[in-house]
């Protein structure tokens, strides 16, 4: 053993394996600052480069990014509120608002010295557990596996907000949403309405940027201010690796945590962070604050994300299961290096496995660091008026939704679902909850299916679900009773108390159109889940009607209840840095984007970048003609670089198909 340990160690300190891991980590660097691009597109395009290359370097390389995505992917969480990657999603929630505090090197700070913890922590139990791991893998079975997907719903009592009918609502629309497609059960195509897209169902990245990154940039573009407004940049450093000190304990658990999500297999890392969320609202007694700017919010993801990279290695290297979907490919680099994950990894190439560890958590504290030397000039984004900064963000996200299918239709779901995002933030609805709705239903009613299938229902009764049922019991207790609802959705938050009646009928109407498309968009649903077969109408049926029951409560408090008049915009949002109501109008973004959509469907991408750059500084900003077209060139050079560099495609329009056009035109 002693033997194998020094093997291990002298691979890892030797002079060509750290290079390698530093080449790897900076490609994660970049592909983490870009939106949602995320760890599958970093390591496939590595993956070519290691054929022929010595193992121990190739899974340096491969592994230092690997390690450094989660902590990249903040950056544009924090200070742009656009989640950086699925398992960034819940550091928005409270990095951005820190952010547009002046918060933003707090943030930071926290958030690295936390996803540092956690990669660390996460490569400590590999060390420790890669023996004994086997066994405890394998005792969980579809049950066990339903229930923890349960227990990732049940996160939804937590993050409903101030309301809890609206957070369920919001929950069954995540849960149909990601029920479009192909049935678990039957392979049934349910909701695609012959639309070629759905028959895949809508990609998680589409989902997520259209559900909290375009309500932020428009919003933000309502109040023509940068994203810091209030202190200066530059400082919080300090108080960051403060905040975490003093909130040790709870990075301890949120790790831990992580590693449990990665160790099994299909979770993975789009819920790990809300869980780990979740964990932090139910075990603070004063959750207040959550969601408007408290670093507990960063800390606690950011632990859980980095640990998870960890816990998803055991699975990988013993079984050949893939955690995650970066552990999938990352399977496949070890495969082509000749490394076959299994037994042997703890046998014969248990050396390899140590260094395989061992590298993931020096990849971690190396990658902290670099994070934060570059933190500050990064940070200096949120103080450039954010008019400046929308239309990059604009075309940033198009870019990135589009390589989620390599298809128009994927910008075209990126509107439609950023306009529901808006309205979900203006009226006060729980985007969290639909966004936990989506990611976990394929996997709760897969489980489901397989449960009942191999165990019948006595499944129920088995020790692990039962263990799991108590945890999400005490979940549920802890996260209704830290939560403070409200009989009127958000009526007590209206800076404008209506006096007259007809008046606060007037300001509920629009919420109430909105709460009916919800309650329509479901019970189109139900109607299409009455044409399946039993197995695949079963779990959107009964998720559908869940929806409708809830949505037509929420339908009925809005019209009957006799408290002031609903707000219109959330609080932190309601009025501008002045204290005046924002003059912008939320359907000016919305407009700007679906110009960019237009365009690029007729004359493809680039083209499309060039024109609405152009008339965005032009309309928008008032800048000159000369300004315009310079900004037009940042943003065309942008992405043209990136598309080379990774080998990325570009949506083409109807020119595309009449002209054969060069690259990068086409």
């Amino acid at each position: 053993m002693t033997e194998i340990l020094l093997s291990s160690l002298t691979n890892l300190l030797s002079f060509q394996h750290l290079a390698y891991m530093m080449l790897g980590i900076s490609v994660g660097l970049v592909i983490g600052i870009l939106p949602a691009l995320g760890g599958i597109a970093g390591l496939s395009l590595l993956v070519p480069f290691i054929y022929g290359m010595d193992q121990v370097s190739a899974l340096a390389m491969l592994i230092g990014l690997l390690a450094i995505m989660p902590t990249g992917d903040t950056f544009s969480s924090i200070l742009m509120g656009i989640p950086g990657g699925s398992s960034s999603q819940a550091t928005v929630l409270d990095g951005f608002p820190m952010a547009k505090k002046g918060q933003a090197a707090r943030a930071l700070s926290a958030a690295f010295i936390s996803s540092m913890f956690g990669g660390v922590f996460g490569a400590l139990v590999l060390t420790v557990f890669v023996l004994i791991a086997r066994p405890i893998i394998l005792a969980f079975g579809s049950p066990e596996l339903f229930m923890l997907a349960l227990l990732g719903l049940s996160m939804v009592a937590v993050l409903a907000g101030r309301s809890i009918v609206k957070g369920l609502t919001a929950c069954a629309v995540g849960l149909i949403l990601g029920s479009i497609g192909g049935a678990p059960a039957t392979g049934e195509f349910r909701m695609v309405f012959d639309i070629f897209y759905l028959y895949d169902g809508v990609p998680l990245v589409v989902v997520g940027m259209g559900i909290f990154a375009i309500p932020e940039i428009v919003d933000l573009l309502r109040t023509n201010q940068a994203i810091a407004r209030e202190a200066p940049l530059g400082k919080g450093w300090g108080q960051g690796f403060r905040d975490w000190a003093q909130n040790w304990f709870l990075s301890l658990r949120c790790s831990a945590v992580g590693c449990i999500v990665g160790v099994i297999p299909g979770l993975g890392g789009s819920v790990v962070d809300w869980i780990a969320y979740g964990h932090a609202v139910q075990t603070t007694k004063d959750s207040s604050q959550f969601g408007k700017g408290d670093v507990r919010g960063v800390i606690a993801p950011e632990s859980a994300n980095n640990a998870m990279t960890g816990g998803a290695m055991l699975p990988t290297l013993l079984f050949g299961i893939p955690g995650s979907g970066s552990m999938a490919v990352f399977l496949g680099g070890m495969i082509l290096i000749g490394v076959e994950p299994g037994p042997s990894m703890v046998t014969t190439d248990l050396n390899l496995t140590y260094t395989i560890i061992w590298t993931l958590a020096l990849a971690n504290i190396f990658g902290a660091g670099i994070c934060a030397l570059l933190s500050k000039p990064i940070a200096g984004l949120t103080r450039i008026p954010f008019q400046l900064l929308a239309p990059f963000m604009f075309v940033m996200v198009s870019f990135a939704a589009f390589q989620s299918t390599r298809s128009l239709e994927d910008l075209v779901a990126l509107l439609v679902l950023g306009v529901v995002g808006v309205f979900m933030k203006r009226f006060g609805w729980p985007r969290p909850a639909l966004l936990i709705g989506y990611v976990l239903a394929p996997q709760a009613e897969t489980y489901l299916y397989q449960a009942v299938q191999f165990n019948g229902w006595s499944f129920l009764v088995q020790p692990g679900v039962l263990i799991i049922a108590a945890i999400i019991a005490v979940s549920v207790f802890f996260g209704l009773k830290n939560r403070v609802d409200e009989s009127v959705e958000l009526g007590e938050l209206d800076l404008h108390h209506h006096t007259d009646a007809e008046a606060a009928r007037a300001a509920r109407r629009p919420q109430f159109a909105f709460a009916a498309a919800m309650v329509l968009f479901l019970a189109v649903g139900l109607w299409d889940a009455l044409g399946q077969s039993f197995l695949g109408a079963i779990f959107p049926g009964v998720m559908a009607a869940v929806g409708i029951l809830t949505g037509l409560m929420l339908l009925w408090k809005l019209v009957y209840a006799d408290r002031g008049a609903p707000a219109l915009y959330d609080q932190e949002r309601q009025t501008g840095a002045d204290g005046q109501m924002p003059a912008g109008s939320a359907w000016n973004g919305i407009i700007w984007l679906a110009a960019l959509v237009g365009l690029a469907s007729l004359f493809g991408f680039v083209i499309a970048v060039g024109l609405f750059m152009v008339a965005f500084m032009r309309q928008r900003v008032g800048s000159t003609w000369a300004r315009a077209f310079v900004m037009a060139g940042w943003a065309l050079a942008g992405v043209i670089g990136v598309a080379y560099a990774l080998n990325l495609n570009f949506p083409s329009g109807v020119l595309q198909s009449m002209v054969d056009l060069p690259w990068p035109l086409r």
